[in-house]
């Protein structure tokens, strides 16, 4: 095991890039997905395009440097933060697209928490503002909105993550439902 895969799952597309052990890039590979618009205001990504081009451009790039999994030392991820995914424990399906950072849909939800006094309580607990960027009210938007999502989240048929997450979750099997110390800042 001599090499590092660096994976960039972004905003409009993912790549991949592999590194030698003189931190010299060997090989990249990108892919663009679809973004969804479904209203004014409202950004969402298929999670499984997330998926399946993020392994799509690791196989890509672990190709052309002419080397196989078993070469890969270490992976690191690096990802839109803010975007938010919520799947089934089990089959790993998500129940709705992922809200991504630049969805606006709980601006109204936020102005009232900051109408109602709980933005200094907010930022004093989280070091956030109460803004729809951040993941908490997409979260809240999911299960309020998705039908039978609260009771599931209580029951824990359903695991929440930004995109790290989701995609560690899926390269593990789900063995692993774990976050970067930045990443979780940012819900």
């Amino acid at each position: 095991m001599t090499h590092i895969l660096a994976i960039d799952q972004g905003t409009t597309s993912s790549r991949a890039l592999v590194f030698d052990k003189d931190i010299k890039v060997t090989a990249t590979a990108q892919q663009e997905f679809q973004q969804h618009f479904p209203k004014s205001g409202w950004v969402e990504h298929d999670p499984e395009d997330l998926w399946q081009t993020t392994i799509d451009t690791c196989r890509d790039a672990i190709s052309q440097a002419g080397l196989s999994a078993g070469d890969i030392a270490a992976i690191g991820i690096t990802n839109q933060r803010e975007t938010t995914v919520v799947w089934d424990a089990t089959t790993g399906q998500a129940i709705h697209r992922a809200i991504v950072w630049q969805d606006r849909r709980t601006a109204d939800y936020c102005r009232s928490l900051r109408e109602d006094g709980h933005d200094k309580m907010i930022t004093a607990r989280t070091g956030l503002l109460a803004d729809p960027y951040f993941s908490g009210t997409k979260l809240k938007w999911i299960l309020d909105h998705v039908e039978g999502a609260r009771e599931r989240a209580a029951k824990g048929e359903l695991l929440f993550g930004t995109v790290d997450s989701y995609l560690i979750w899926k390269l593990t099997n789900g063995a692993a439902h774990v976050t970067d110390a930045t990443n979780a800042a940012r819900t």
